[in-house]
């Protein structure tokens, strides 16, 4: 069927209609960028961006930035790799008390927004430990992003699992494994596989969630162009501060496709082997 399923294609009156709207839409857009690029003339001045050109920006802003943002976000995914896969766990138990209580966490992880989460762990780690300074900012960053991902992560993990034909649990019980040991051999992994794509694309979302740690003075890499910024270039540190999040996140998700890929591969030369010493 060439129609579509939610709505008929449109006519020719519905297709003049959508054109002109298009048109309109973008001669708006146009005019406001026209706007934009006119209000902010003196951030587009050669003397604006002579900051790219200074050791010291690079030096004490933005290469310190880029550490701290990579750092928070390393620590986070590690962290929220583990506890994810416990709760994952947790929610798929047969024990009914331990999988209820794991839905509780993992939908109030969900549901409590990351700064809020910075913000109290930052408070009680300021009042009730001895870390200071840079160490405390970032192990609150760290227990924000670790809590709210990790709960990501175990949704995904019970999704996965819930998406996997039933017959990979039967043929688990058949071989005289418990449903346990099915769900943790033979269920997860496979599950962790299928659903490498939206883990990858949870490691970007940790890595710009760091940027919320500019609000606890952790200094990453957006409070690093603010601090930049501050002299009147904000617009052209800003713009720089971007191009450089889209990179890191072009080179991390280039490197998370890779590890996807090679680990399909060996998941599929393992099965190619087991059906051989079958055969």
């Amino acid at each position: 069927m060439s129609a579509s399923v939610l709505f008929d294609a449109p006519g020719p009156k519905g297709r003049r209609n959508n054109t002109i709207y298009s048109v309109v839409a973008v001669v708006v857009l146009l005019g406001l960028a026209a706007l934009l690029v006119w209000k902010l003339e003196d951030q587009f001045t050669p003397e604006k961006w002579t900051f790219l050109l200074d050791p010291m920006s690079w030096e004490f802003y933005f290469l310190p930035g880029i550490i701290g943002t990579l750092q928070a976000a390393g620590i986070a995914v590690i962290c929220a790799g583990v506890l994810g896969i416990v709760l994952g766990l947790g929610r798929l138990a047969d024990n009914v008390v331990l999988r209820k209580v794991s839905g509780v966490v993992v939908e109030f992880f969900r549901a409590v927004p990351v700064l809020v989460m910075m913000f109290f762990a930052y408070a009680v780690l300021a009042r009730f430990s001895p870390l200071s300074g840079t160490a405390l900012t970032l192990t609150a960053v760290v227990v924000g992003l670790t809590l709210y991902n990790s709960a990501v992560i175990a949704e995904l993990i019970r999704s996965g699992v819930g998406s996997l034909p039933k017959g990979q649990h039967e043929a688990g019980l058949a071989i005289g494994l418990t449903p346990s040991q099915t769900r943790n051999i033979v269920l997860v992994p496979q599950a962790i596989t299928a659903m490498l794509p939206s883990l990858v694309a949870q490691l970007v979302v940790v890595l710009k969630d760091t940027a919320l740690g500019q609000w606890i003075a952790y200094p990453e890499l957006l409070r690093a162009a603010n601090q930049l910024g501050s002299g009147g270039n904000s617009i052209p540190v800003l713009f720089v501060a971007a191009v450089l999040f889209i990179v890191i996140n072009v080179a991390i998700s280039a490197l998370a496709r890779k590890l996807e890929q090679r680990m399909r591969r060996q998941m599929n030369v393992k099965a190619v082997e087991t059906a051989d010493v079958e055969a």
